[in-house]
């Protein structure tokens, strides 16, 4: 058996602001890197970035620079600056899918397309109102990647001055250099689709299509309006949360080839 490369420093993808990482930070970040990947198929060659690695890379630097100008742009601003990024990093229609779950076969084709379009609005209203300003914070995007059957997960971190550090690990489908997320594991193991098809579910069935995408449009209004909902506020503690497990299953994707 070919023996397995574990990456140096120099492969440490970060996106962050200009100045330097201390000495024992940055050995830190390449202890913890190596003990995550050991056992794990490597994805990326010497020199080379995983492409599913590099797309959330790109999304990370879009992220930064408004974060950096949150101010500057206000809400709508960053809603305006985030929508192609997020649109072209994240499966939304997908997304809509898992998160309605097994119903999704029965809505009309109508609904359907009012379900992708309002929540495609309030995901990017949800980062354009959380992602609200810029204190030194980091990303760091590890360049090895975790297949999942036909999925790569690729592991984040959001670091910040104080030395507190926020993990977000994405799922993403595609093949050759074409990915996109699919869902967004909260603290390194949350599912954050398993979270939305628990809730839409419940407004389902209690009100049918027409009821959520109701739902969808309220939030994302209250979302751009600058308001800080209680799910921001869920978001932030589950975010913070230090603890990581091992990642769930990837959702199941009703309606879209496995």
């Amino acid at each position: 058996m070919p023996q397995r490369k574990c990456c140096t420093t120099a492969q440490l993808c970060t996106c962050s602001s200009p100045g330097t990482v201390s000495r024992r930070r940055f050995l830190a970040a390449t202890v913890a890197l190596c003990a995550a990947v050991v056992g794990l198929p490597v994805q990326c060659a010497q020199g080379e970035l995983d492409p599913a690695a590099a797309r959330i890379r790109t999304y990370c630097d879009a992220l930064l620079e408004t974060m950096k100008r949150a101010k500057e742009l206000g809400v709508q601003g960053r809603y305006d600056k985030l929508a192609p990024v997020i649109r072209a990093t994240f499966d939304l229609s997908a997304m809509t899918r898992i998160a309605v779950g097994p119903d999704w076969p029965s809505i009309p084709p109508d609904q359907q397309t009012a379900l992708v379009e309002n929540f495609t609005r309030m995901t990017i209203a949800t980062y354009a109102n959380r992602f609200d300003g810029y204190s030194g914070e980091r990303f760091e995007v590890e360049p090895v990647t975790e297949t999942r059957k036909a999925d790569r997960i690729v592991r984040t971190k959001l670091l910040h001055p104080d030395g507190q550090s926020e993990i977000l690990n994405y799922l993403l489908r595609g093949s050759g250099d074409t990915w996109k997320v699919v869902d967004v594991y909260l603290s390194g193991t949350i599912s954050e689709l398993a979270t939305r098809r628990s809730e839409f579910g419940a407004i389902l069935k209690s009100g049918g299509p027409e009821a959520l995408i109701d739902s969808l449009r309220q939030r994302s209004g209250k979302l751009l309006q600058g308001a800080s909902s209680a799910e921001s506020t869920l978001d932030r503690s589950v975010l913070r949360a230090r603890s990581v497990g091992p990642l769930p299953p990837a959702p199941q994707p009703y309606g879209v080839d496995a």
